[in-house]
């Protein structure tokens, strides 16, 4: 019999931490269907850092339930933050990562604020280099027609953990040849 694919591949960040501040993730794998899907691989670690005791509140991220594929950032403001049609915020979420080397953080959108208010990120999805130690902040940009306010503790965006792979670019004269060839931006039309 075939395995069955689970539906993420990225690793899930498991609810709380330690008392010194590293989460503990799961890594997705594929299951057949005799396996048990509730065991997963050997976790990475992710340290992280309050930046403002005032923020503890809202750290560690967590997910808000037992097989969502991201944790829920939140936003740390002081005070509410308007964000007009058309214009862009970033959102301090008040800690700093410390992400292994070989992945990275992808921060995207959640689907609630995109339906219900026309809001989500610009660069989706926004990278957390493994390398990167300033303040994580998501780009939030409000593409609807009415004012959109972030409130303290907001969830404002989701972080997913993935495995990186590098490259190693290689000059060529030539490169193979393909049926699509050079076709790109909609070559294929709409039906």
């Amino acid at each position: 019999m075939r395995p069955r694919l689970t539906a993420h591949i990225s690793p899930l960040l498991l609810k709380g931490g330690n008392k010194r501040g590293v989460c503990r993730l799961l890594c997705c794998q594929v299951f057949t269907p005799d396996s048990d899907t509730t065991k997963a691989m050997e976790p990475i670690k992710v340290g992280f850092r309050c930046l403002r005791p005032q923020d503890s509140e809202l750290l560690p991220p967590k997910t808000m339930s037992d097989n969502a594929s991201g944790v829920d950032l939140r936003a740390a403001v002081d005070q509410d933050i308007i964000i007009q049609p058309g214009k862009t915020v970033a959102i301090p979420i008040g800690m700093q990562l410390e992400i292994p080397v070989g992945y990275e953080g992808q921060v995207r959108p959640r689907s609630g604020l995109a339906l219900q208010h026309s809001v989500g990120i610009l660069n989706s999805p926004g990278t957390i280099d493994a390398d990167y130690r300033g303040e994580v902040q998501v780009i939030l940009t409000n593409f609807g027609k009415e004012d959109f306010v972030v409130h303290r503790g907001d969830r404002v965006a989701q972080l997913v953990f993935q495995r990186v792979i590098g490259a190693e670019f290689v000059l060529r004269d030539n490169l193979t040849d393909t049926n699509r060839g050079t076709g790109g931006l909609g070559h294929t039309g709409k039906q």
